[in-house]
């Protein structure tokens, strides 16, 4: 169960936001049924890329055996 805080990777691209998937976010809110959450994407130096509302179709949660993998904006 996906709660607030929990880090999420994004299942599928979100072109507008400039999010591709398997980008690691931050839960900062749980819509009610838990049918959507809104996400934070934040670069490895704390300045923050987009929040978005996704629905719980579009990420799921980090397993404990997941490796964070580091890409540039300049690549999205």
């Amino acid at each position: 169960m996906i709660k607030e805080h929990d880090r999420v990777v994004l299942k599928s691209d979100i072109p507008e936001e400039g999010l591709k998937a398997g980008d690691v976010g931050t839960v900062v809110h749980v819509h009610k049924g838990r049918e959507a959450f809104e996400v934070e994407f934040i670069t490895l130096g704390g300045e923050t890329v987009a929040i978005a509302t996704l629905l719980a179709s579009q990420v799921r949660p980090v397993p404990r055996l997941d490796i964070t993998h580091a890409k540039s904006l300049s690549e999205t």
